[in-house]
């Protein structure tokens, strides 16, 4: 599923719990008719965060740190870590094989 068709599924459950939601801020993987979608189907706007053309390198993103903020605490949590192991013979064998 691309990220344009999760936001789509997402984003009227988000809506309708959180009655006073304007605004959502995403990366470039939700540009196209979804910023349209958004505005005329749930009443908010999209906020596509895009990176500069000319800079190379790291550039900082606005407002990404709220996301990269949410992300950590979240895997604080040891049960909600994806990859706590330290050694990769106890690793669960990834799905990829079936």
């Amino acid at each position: 599923m691309t990220d344009r068709d999760g936001a789509r599924e997402l984003l009227p459950q988000t809506a309708g719990r959180f009655r006073r939601l304007a605004r959502v801020r995403a990366d470039g993987g939700h540009t196209g008719h979804l910023t349209d979608w958004t505005g005329r189907h749930l009443g908010i706007f999209l906020d596509i965060v895009r990176r500069s053309e000319v800079v190379r390198g790291f550039q900082p993103l606005p407002r990404r740190w709220v996301v990269e903020r949410s992300f950590a605490w979240v895997l604080r949590g040891r049960r909600l870590v994806r990859d706590h192991e330290r050694r990769t013979a106890r690793a669960k064998p990834s799905s990829a094989g079936r």
